[in-house]
């Protein structure tokens, strides 16, 4: 029987128009150093984001968050980031930005399941 470990998680937000600071949230990104674990499950939802403002290139957004999903996986295609080691990988993607896909601040927790936990969390914040 595995412990429960530490992990972090912050939700991805689309924020359209920066300056309005209005957001959606799209997806969750969740780390666990212990469990060796990097994980992201999001969702392009064009009519939702169309509808909340558009002008938003909707086919844009989803080529970051795959590029986002490339670097979790630690994938070549993913560049130099995804190279990093799991923990940094992580930080580089949560790190605060002023562009139009940002993340929450981090949220601890602990569980012996990350994958089940970020299913979870996608539940709850984004669908």
């Amino acid at each position: 029987m595995q412990g429960r470990e530490t992990y972090e998680y912050a939700v991805i937000r689309l924020v359209p128009k920066v300056e309005r600071e209005e957001f959606i949230n799209v997806g969750v990104i969740l780390f666990s150093k212990r469990k060796k674990f990097l994980g992201i499950k999001y969702k392009v939802d064009e009519e939702r984001i169309l509808a909340f403002s558009k002008d938003t290139d909707v086919d844009m957004i989803q080529k970051y968050l795959a590029a986002w999903e490339l670097i979790c996986d630690g994938s070549p295609k993913g560049g130099k980031i995804a190279e990093f080691e799991l923990s940094l990988r992580f930080r580089w993607l949560v790190a605060c930005r002023s562009t139009i896909i940002q993340s929450s601040k981090t949220h601890p927790g602990l569980s012996d399941d990350p994958e089940a936990v970020l299913v979870d969390l996608f539940e709850r914040y984004v669908m």
